[in-house]
């Protein structure tokens, strides 16, 4: 008497060692260049509240102006932190930071259209405040995108 066997599946919950192994340096080179990208856009957001406070006189007003320029200083310690290999220990919360950052810039310019924002009221879309949203956006998915491959990879 023979047995019938039915034929094993794998599943996707389970991949194939080979795949599993091929897929690691993958997913490392892609956290690698979504975290230089990210350090990279929120570096963007600090340089265009920067030349905002110089060109577009920011400095002269208060609070916003020291605002703009902390914006700046925070992006700056933020990007050097993601490029820089010592402080590899401190990428998640530095992402995190990043993150922040960026989200609150893109909040505080919203907030700042519809009523005034530390007695400052901004309007309009001018060419800055595009580059500003399009670095902020481009921050939160590209750091959001390194700490979901980071959590995934866990």
């Amino acid at each position: 008497m023979s047995t019938i066997h039915e034929p094993t599946t794998r599943t996707a919950s389970r991949p194939v060692p080979d795949q599993a192994i091929l897929a690691e340096p993958r997913a490392r080179e892609n956290g690698t260049a979504l975290r230089i990208l990210g350090a990279l856009a929120v570096l963007a957001v600090g340089a265009v509240h920067l030349d905002q406070y110089f060109a577009v006189h920011f400095a002269v007003v208060p609070v916003i102006g020291p605002l703009f320029a902390l914006n700046f200083a925070g992006a700056a310690a933020v990007a050097l932190g993601l490029l820089l290999p010592p402080l590899a220990r401190l990428r998640v919360l530095l992402a995190l930071g990043g993150i922040g950052l960026a989200a609150t810039s893109a909040v505080f310019f919203f907030i700042s259209e519809h009523r005034p924002l530390f007695g400052f009221e901004d309007y309009g879309y001018r060419p800055a405040i595009l580059a500003a949203l399009a670095a902020e956006a481009a921050t939160v998915l590209l750091l959001g995108g390194y700490l979901g491959l980071r959590a995934r990879s866990r």
